[in-house]
């Protein structure tokens, strides 16, 4: 099936599933033209239904709970109930059970992808396989704090940063949500916070389409903001004809995760607390030029402890993983990327 087709027969799956802002669904549209990153970013829909025949020798690998759309910039920081700062994988939108060698490609295909990329691709994929391993056999969270203090030079909220995060919370339109979703927003907020205003926010990538809903907040001297998201079923449900129940909370708070207090999924919105130190790591323009080996080793090894919290998972990986070529995950990167390619090509001649 064209790709074209793919994408109009998944958005009208979605329509069934929630409230589509539309004019966000026509700004996911133009930004999907920009280039292969941000359409991958844009399409987990296309890689769930295309994947395992892009890859049929990875398809009978172990099912675990997986990510799904893993990619470079599904990173970010939080603050967990001991007000540690944590980095990692903070959006569990498409996690469904399936093999779990295509969290993997995914997130070297989106490095292959990245603008300005100037890391080698077979390094990559060697990066991020050698820190699944030992996320695997040693799964923790990463405390910015302690053992990955070196990453905080990576992650940093600058001063820029932060003024723009709140120039942002100024400029979200004002909006009314939805009775229970007003009702979710507010009592996540501490009981004497006064409620400023609820506004709608436009962000993402692949989400973009669903209602996000903001409630900004004053609290003891400054503003606070919690934000609700629709939450569907994953795209590989969709892409595979099953039904499965949303897994986001699942993977969020993992055996081996420091989870965010204020996530929460409420009815079919996830809510959570969104700030400067509380955000997706957005790797700007040229994230290729960002993404040196640690950190990308940093990636997989966040996978690795991911994938552990599935019980008898890890020697079933292991042993799979022992099987397999030394650069199976370099050459698999490579035909999920090229198939990505064509399909950018495809909508940019289409649209």
């Amino acid at each position: 099936m064209e790709f074209v087709d793919d994408n109009s027969e998944f958005e009208t799956w979605l329509r069934n599933q929630c409230e589509v802002v539309e004019d966000d669904l026509a700004h996911k549209h133009k930004r999907m033209r920009k280039n292969a990153f941000i359409f991958l970013r844009a399409t987990y829909f296309r890689w769930a239904r295309r994947i395992e025949t892009i890859c049929p020798a990875l398809k009978a690998a172990p099912r675990v709970l997986c990510v799904g759309d893993t990619h470079i910039e599904n990173y970010g920081t939080w603050r967990d109930l001991e007000g540690r700062l944590v980095w990692g994988i903070n959006d569990f939108d498409e996690a469904a059970v399936n093999p779990y060698p295509f969290d993997l490609v995914r997130l070297a295909a989106s490095a292959r992808l990245a603008p300005n990329m100037t890391t080698n691709n077979r390094e990559v994929a060697a990066a991020i396989l050698e820190g699944y391993r030992l996320g695997l056999k040693t799964p923790h969270p990463a405390l910015l704090d302690e053992h990955q203090s070196w990453m905080r030079s990576h992650v940093a909220c600058t001063d820029k940063e932060r003024a723009d995060f709140w120039h942002d919370v100024e400029k979200y339109p004002t909006a009314t949500p939805p009775r229970p979703v007003a009702s979710a927003l507010e009592h996540s907020l501490p009981p004497d916070a006064v409620l400023v205003r609820f506004a709608s926010r436009r962000k993402g990538g692949g989400s973009l389409g669903r209602a996000r809903f903001v409630a900004i907040a004053d609290w003891r001297g400054g503003q606070i903001v919690r934000e609700a998201k629709a939450l569907v079923p994953s795209a590989w449900d969709w892409a595979h004809g099953s039904q499965g129940a949303p897994r986001f909370m699942t993977l969020a708070t993992g055996a081996y995760r420091a989870p965010d207090p204020h996530l929460a999924l409420n009815g079919d919105f996830i809510v959570r607390r969104i700030a400067p130190d509380s955000r997706k790591v957005n790797l700007g323009e040229r994230p290729g030029e960002l993404l040196k080996l640690d950190l990308l080793r940093a990636m997989g090894f966040d996978i690795g402890a991911i994938h552990a919290a599935t019980r008898g998972a890890f020697p079933k990986i292991l042993a799979d993983l022992g099987k397999r070529k030394a650069d199976w995950l370099h050459g698999a990167a490579k035909a999920a990327a090229e198939a990505v390619q064509e399909d950018f090509a495809e909508w940019r001649a289409a649209t």
